[in-house]
């Protein structure tokens, strides 16, 4: 006689980075920490709570960099790198490159063939992008049907959640209408063969660059994970400090500078209290704060490095991960399309 046993299926969670180059503090802090997070975590019985999958887009690289493609292969490695020396654990998560999952194309293709065009043209990144990069050519068809591939990537799975910031949750939304649309045309009243995936909401600090402004590449402001102690410590002194403070001898206030925002991600409560005292009586200057600073980032990026260290002298081991991972992404995502197929009745049998 078999036993019953009460423990919950773990939901599905996905996520993905395009592969721009090395990754930064804020990509860290801002994702892939958190899905370290979501890897480890485990239900009340020690069975884990999610069944992860993340991805490297690398065809979502070529949306906007489709006119060279020289780096892309360092890229996709540099952030398979960063996945790996961040903890991601292919025992416990599925690390694959989407160009490895033909079924990510095939059902873009297929939800292209029914997501109206207006959709596509509201969505807030797509003129946005277009005014950033005004040097490169995006009327094009890729650029415009992006989030039909986003969608795909999601849905491909039947994902049941996808973690994102609080700022990011409009992403998710046009994804949920264009599986709710597929579900309405081919159902038939039947389960619903893409379901709608819920966000998962996870912490996203505020992470500034070195010049105030949001760390990213395109500002050229970042901080690598993979940056020496030396340079990290470099780029962190010429970071930008509360305005008001021009002299060694000028009160500052914390709130108001780029400095203390990281201090609040990297430094414990002593620390950050003890800079408040300092700042706001000129009893320390603002070399003496980035100092603190610094040492609070290299204690967190120290594990890391040390990691990364390991796969960059094991390449062997680091491409059988993206064979293994493309092998079970494969089969989970077939399992969602001979569903689509009969559905849309492309199967013969």
């Amino acid at each position: 006689m078999s036993e019953v046993t009460n423990q919950t299926a773990p939901k599905r969670v996905l996520s993905g980075m395009r592969p721009t180059g090395k990754l930064h503090l804020g990509n860290y802090m801002g994702a892939l920490k958190n899905w370290v997070a979501l890897q480890n975590e485990t239900n009340v019985d020690g069975s884990p709570k999610y069944e992860c999958y993340f991805f490297i887009a690398d065809w979502h690289a070529l949306t906007t960099d489709y006119a060279d493609t020289s780096e892309l292969p360092t890229n996709v490695q540099d952030v398979l790198l960063d996945f790996l020396a961040a903890g991601l654990d292919t025992k416990r998560s599925t690390i694959f490159l989407q160009s490895e999952v033909p079924a990510h194309a095939e059902l873009t293709m297929l939800l292209g063939m029914i997501t109206p065009l207006s959709w596509l043209e509201r969505v807030p990144t797509y003129k946005d992008q277009q005014e950033q990069l005004k040097e490169k050519d995006l009327a094009t068809f890729g650029f415009l049907g992006y989030p039909v591939m986003m969608s795909a990537d999601i849905l491909v799975y039947q994902t049941d959640f996808v973690p994102v910031g609080l700022d990011q949750e409009a992403h998710v939304e046009i994804t949920r209408e264009i599986a709710r649309r597929f579900n309405h045309i081919y159902s038939n009243g039947d389960q619903e063969i893409l379901p709608e995936p819920k966000t998962l909401l996870t912490p996203s600090p505020k992470l500034p660059g070195t010049d105030g402004r949001k760390m990213s590449k395109s500002y050229k402001n970042t901080v690598l994970l993979s940056d020496s102690e030396a340079d990290l410590r470099a780029k962190l002194k010429t970071m930008v400090t509360d305005p008001a403070r021009i002299r060694r001898t000028d009160v500052g206030n914390p709130d108001v500078c780029p400095v203390f925002d990281l201090h609040k991600v990297f430094s414990g409560e002593e620390i950050q209290q003890s800079v408040r005292v300092g700042c706001t009586t000129a009893g320390i200057g603002c070399i003496q704060c980035k100092g603190w600073l610094a040492d609070g980032v290299v204690k967190e990026l120290a594990p890391i490095q040390e990691r990364r260290k390991h796969f960059e002298a094991h390449p062997d081991e680091v491409n059988a991960i993206l064979d293994e991972g493309a092998e079970r992404a494969n089969a989970r995502a077939e399992k969602t399309m001979k569903q689509v197929r009969s559905a849309v009745r492309l199967a013969r049998r």
